[in-house]
């Protein structure tokens, strides 16, 4: 089981990609599951709205898109691909206040929060994953060896 990171029509990388990769397994075990294959694809606010349009009939950007492969009732294995623009990110960071690094980990880790069963359609259920959000992401600036 691998988490693999790759670009499309962007030239984005994201750093400490290890560290993610460890981080990512806590979080899914924390939500009580196993992290099994995630590919996180980062790419243009042209090409997730394409997405948007033509998987989920949906016309306006969006910063992640989340395709969700898991066995959580079966094996309890986690496994998706998970689409990140990095333009909307950049541009939320800025209406946030937050760096673009900062955002797009709490945008890798929403995908992740999706796979594990986590919704965010309603008021309630936003609410929900924001705060799950913050949590997972608070254990960010612990040292990596707290992360296994």
């Amino acid at each position: 089981m691998a988490v693999h990171y790759c670009n499309d029509d962007c030239t984005y990388r994201l750093p400490e990609k290890r560290r993610t990769t460890e981080w990512l397994r806590h979080v899914a075990e924390q939500e009580g599951y196993r992290l099994g294959d995630v590919t996180y694809v980062f790419c243009s606010a042209a090409r997730l709205l394409e997405m948007n349009r033509q998987f989920l009939g949906h016309d306006y950007y969006t910063d992640v898109i989340t395709f969700d492969y898991s066995d959580r009732k079966g094996s309890g294995v986690v496994s998706g691909d998970i689409f990140i623009d990095v333009e909307t990110v950049a541009d939320n960071a800025r209406c946030y206040g937050a760096t673009r690094l900062e955002e797009m980990r709490r945008v890798v880790v929403h995908g992740v929060l999706h796979l594990c069963g986590q919704k965010d359609k309603t008021p309630r259920s936003n609410a929900q994953m924001h705060r799950k959000e913050d949590r997972h992401l608070a254990w960010w600036n612990r040292p990596s060896e707290e992360l296994k």
